[in-house]
């Protein structure tokens, strides 16, 4: 439940003496907290500690009924106003947790009277709590047409206290989505509050803010409702003022669904070869006619670190604050645009738009560059555009993003930069150029983005968790990575061999020292243009899956941060053998099993007997891009007898054949590796051994970590939310820690569930019923195979779905039907979670017509592939599909159907009424924790 605090003006208060008149603030607010936790309140004025929490103000627990109540007292002057949060701390005033929300605000107006006690009650702010003023609802969803005029003065007693034993109530409620001429009301048991009858209740006010209240007056003993209480204390000193801050108003859970499309996908009969910003206006236009509240996109920065085919990869940026050229449309760049252009395909793309842009710079660069609309975006953005515009330079004139290649540049240096973009460069144009490109990229986004607020869709981004190693911020901001490691995934369901995406790791204490700044910088940057973002691989901000730089795969790795084992540890139970445990486990057998009559080629080449049957790595080859190395050269040579793909997952496995891995920085300290019971290592141990490795194996990766963990994430996550008011949602598939859910809740991040990929132990399906609010439900993403390649690839599987949630014995048809597919995703839009966002492919397998396509050319990415070419695009364009109504209205009846919001000019009603009924009854059945408030009806009365 929210709580606004009192929003009103603020004015400074000086500090208070013995001859200042003075009132009594009570705190008092409901919040359990854990042993050895206290509360405090902390605010802008000395008396809270002027924002330093070592300083604030302690509260005092009592249990009440079934509550923890947290409340104190201090003396203020008459006049007082300040802001305040509420903190959680341990014994020694270290933060622990903190609301989320807007800060609050307090202002006692001057006619409360020297001596009199203020009581207020508030309510803890969760970021849930806080996703109502996000700007994917504030400006886009709930965006008004009309305007709701104050109608009280900040902090104005309207009703005065004139016998000694009566009581001002202050009623106030969040309502942050409330259509035009709707009134609010509170009623009660008391007369003064109508006795339960609407007509006798107390209408509240408009205060601004979204805030409405009211103030009541009398001899009370109150109590208000079966759900919200209020029982005042008329022992000594009772408050003669409560304000009662009462959170949100509770209505039917808002709920809405969108369209997951990357930006290259899209196609237009505008565009040129890929899809480009100006495009998702025609998008936003059909997602309206869908019914779809949401547009989501892959990331859009430039990835021009290979200029090939390579950077087709969107996770993995030149720049996280510079927009991709691929999807700048050049027809828009100037009304005399040169007679050539043509149709070209995706690869040849990019260099034929930058080859077009060029000329175009050329005509008219001092009329665009000199005008007052570039000179703001420069200014606004020079930080980034000109390091960015100076790598692009160097990159292209040392043929390589590799900085470290580039002589005295490899090191980068204001005065450097500053020699680099002057004026009097050889090369000035060629820096102009860069920023001519973006300022144009950011134009025709801009005009996107807008057009999609008015039309009631939020455009959401994608923040992806790495950064190239030879990008612009690892240039500028070396301090910032751990250029000697690289991160990546351990196994889950994307990649059974764990994932090295070849990122270089942050160095989150160095980012810590400016408040992470460069985040900031990215989420404020971001926010231009989205009002919704996904944080790629969120568990990334609790730990990450860190690898030595010269691994080429995912699987021997360790968590950064974790608590490791220690040498002292494994020796108290009976380990000492560390050279056998972390040394690659090579018998003569094993090489005999792998390769066969070559195994002797492989010793001889790879490999040097150091006891008789056990063998290791020569200096040469004892890493795996090494050993990739000498096996290229050895092809080249055909003197491979087996493929060179095998020969190197067999010698991959051979190198990964250990039980511990010891931390490079420390001998002392050892890792655990993923699975380690698998491997042959661990299987030739003894029973104690064994028996020893396991518990502290599963103590490592399930256990001892998750409060280092969860600290972290409380660390760096609100720097990220706290930075823009944009929508957040996070991706938190895989092997999740029991600390991630937790904390994404506190917070107010929505997570993501795939009905393939459950978070549920022993699950094969995930349940949408069963989903929770605070998710986003899909049938597919991005990073696995579409719905329709899902259901044809395995059979037994299909069966499986078919028996278990269909709940058919039937043989289940070997083509993803359209029938099928609507049984799929009707089960997504009629689920409990806030969001249902659906791939373009799923939503186009609903129509037969456009099914003709094989499958698996549907696919975006394949994880298990490191050099996966993202190519693909729709075979039907835009204005195509705006043209088909049938597509739509199935579309848009699902959505209308489930009860889900629809944008306006998307809200027929479907007429299906068993389907919503059925919803109706699936709703009672499991019920919506904590909904983001819907909307009253126009012309109704808000009752709370």
């Amino acid at each position: 439940m929210a709580n606004m605090g009192l929003f009103s003006g603020t004015k400074s208060s000086k500090p208070l003496t013995m001859s200042v008149k003075s009132l009594t603030v009570k705190f008092r607010i409901p919040y359990y907290t854990h042993w050895g936790q206290s509360l405090l309140v902390c605010g802008s004025e000395p008396v809270l500690g002027s924002w330093d929490v070592k300083k604030g103000f302690l509260l005092n627990p009592v249990h009440q009924d079934d509550e923890l109540i947290w409340s104190g007292s201090i003396a203020v002057p008459i006049g007082f106003s300040c802001e305040y949060s509420y903190y959680v701390v341990d014994d020694r005033k270290n933060l622990l947790r903190w609301e989320m929300g807007k800060k609050r605000k307090l202002l006692l107006h001057e006619t409360i009277k020297d001596g009199e006690v203020v009581e207020l009650h508030d309510l803890w702010q969760t970021g849930g709590d806080a996703l109502p003023f996000r700007s994917a609802f504030k400006n886009v969803i709930f965006r008004r047409s009309f305007s709701l005029d104050i109608e009280r003065s900040d902090g104005l007693i309207q009703n005065k206290l004139e016998q000694e034993d009566s009581v001002l109530v202050r009623f106030k409620i969040c309502i942050p989505n409330i259509e035009e001429d709707t009134s609010v009301y509170v009623i009660g048991s008391t007369s003064m509050l109508g006795q339960w009858k609407l007509q006798n209740g107390l209408k509240l006010s408009y205060a601004g803010e979204s805030v409405w209240e009211a103030d009541c007056t009398g001899n009370i003993s109150l109590e208000t409702g079966a759900n919200r209480n209020l029982n005042v204390d008329f022992s000594n000193n009772q408050p003669r003022y409560i304000f009662l801050s009462d959170g949100m108003m509770r209505e039917m859970p808002w709920r809405g669904a969108g369209v997951a499309v990357p930006m290259f996908s899209v196609r237009s009969e505008a565009d040129l070869g890929v899809g480009e910003f100006l495009d998702l206006k025609l998008l936003v236009d059909w997602a309206v006619e869908s019914g779809f509240h949401l547009v989501q996109l892959l990331p859009i920065n430039d990835t021009s670190v290979n200029r090939m085919w390579w950077d087709s990869y969107p996770y993995s940026s030149l720049s996280v604050f510079a927009l991709h050229p691929l999807y700048l449309r050049v027809q828009a760049l100037s009304e005399k645009m040169p007679e050539d252009i043509k149709d070209v395909d995706y690869e040849a793309t990019l260099a034929t738009k930058l080859a077009i842009a060029r000329k175009v710079f050329n005509q008219e660069k001092d009329l665009i560059l000199n005008s007052s609309a570039f000179q703001n975006f420069f200014s606004e953005n020079e930080d980034w555009l000109k390091p960015y515009a100076a790598f692009c330079f160097l990159r292209d004139f040392f043929d390589t993003s590799d900085h470290s290649q580039w002589g005295r540049f490899s090191h980068y240096s204001k005065d450097k930069l500053a020699k680099l973009i002057s004026e009097d460069s050889l090369h000035y144009d060629i820096i102009r150029f860069h920023y001519y490109v973006q300022f144009h990229l950011h134009i025709q986004l801009s005009e996107a983005a807008e057009y999609a607020r008015k039309k009631g869709v939020v455009l959401k981004g994608d923040l992806p968790i790495g950064v190239d190693r030879n990008s612009v911020d690892t240039w500028v901001y070396p301090n910032l990575f751990r250029m000697n490691t690289s991160t990546g995934a351990p196994p889950d369901y994307f990649d059974k061999n764990g994932q090295n995406w070849g990122f270089p790791t942050y160095n989150w204490e160095e980012m810590s020292k400016d408040n992470y700044a460069w985040w900031r910088a990215r989420l404020t940057q971001m926010s231009k243009y989205f009002t919704a973002y996904r944080i790629d691989h969120i568990l990334g901000f609790f730990r990450i899956w860190e690898l030595p730089e010269h691994a080429m795969t995912g699987l021997i790795g360790k968590f950064r941060p974790s608590i490791p084992l220690s040498q002292e540890e494994l020796e108290r139970e009976g380990i000492w053998d560390f050279d056998r445990l972390t040394r690659p486990y090579i018998r003569l057998e094993h090489l005999q099993e792998k390769f066969g009559s070559s195994w002797t080629y492989i010793a001889a080449n790879f490999l040097s007997e150091f006891q008789k049957g056990r063998y290791e790595f020569t200096e040469d080859c004892n890493t795996e891009k090494k050993i990739a190395a000498k096996l290229k050269t050895c092809a080249e040579k055909s003197m491979l007898l087996d493929s060179e793909d095998k020969t190197r997952r067999d010698l991959f496995d051979l190198i990964q054949n250990i039980v511990l891995i010891r931390d490079p920085e420390d001998s002392k300290k050892f890792y655990p590796r993923f699975n380690l019971e698998d491997t042959s290592s661990f299987m030739d141990l003894d029973d104690h051994s064994k028996n020893v490795l396991k518990r502290l194996y599963y103590d490592y990766y399930f256990h001892r970590q998750e409060n280092l963990w969860r600290e972290n994430a409380l660390k760096t996550l609100p720097a990220l939310l706290n930075s823009s008011d944009m929508m957040a949602c996070g991706e938190d598939l895989g092997l999740i820690p029991s600390c991630v859910h937790p904390v994404m809740e506190e917070l107010g991040l929505i997570g993501l569930r795939i009905q393939r990929m459950p978070s549920e132990p022993g699950l094969e399906f995930g349940i949408p019923s069963q989903y929770n609010y605070m998710t986003v439900c899909a049938p597919s993403c991005h990073d696995c195979s579409t719905l329709r390649a899902w259901w044809e690839e395995d059979e037994e599987r299909r069966r499986r779905f078919f028996k278990n949630v269909v709940g058919s014995d039937a043989l289940p048809p070997s083509q993803c039907l359209p029938d099928i597919t609507h049984f799929i995703l009707r089960q997504h839009v009629e689920s409990p979670s806030m969001w249902a966002i659906f791939p373009l492919q799923d939503l186009l397998a609903l129509k037969e017509d456009y099914t003709t396509r094989p499958a698996t050319e549907e696919t975006i990415n394949d994880p298990t592939n490191p050099r996966h070419y993202w190519r693909y695009r729709v075979h039907v364009t835009l204005e195509s599909l705006r043209k088909d109504k049938e597509l739509k209205t199935i579309v848009k009846d699902l959505v209308c159907a489930s009860g889900r919001s629809c944008p306006p000019g998307g809200q027929e009603v479907a007429s299906n009424t068993r389907d919503k009924q059925q919803v109706a009854s699936s709703r009672e059945k499991n019920p919506i924790s904590k909904p983001l408030s819907g909307v009253p009806q126009k012309g109704t009365v808000a009752v709370v």
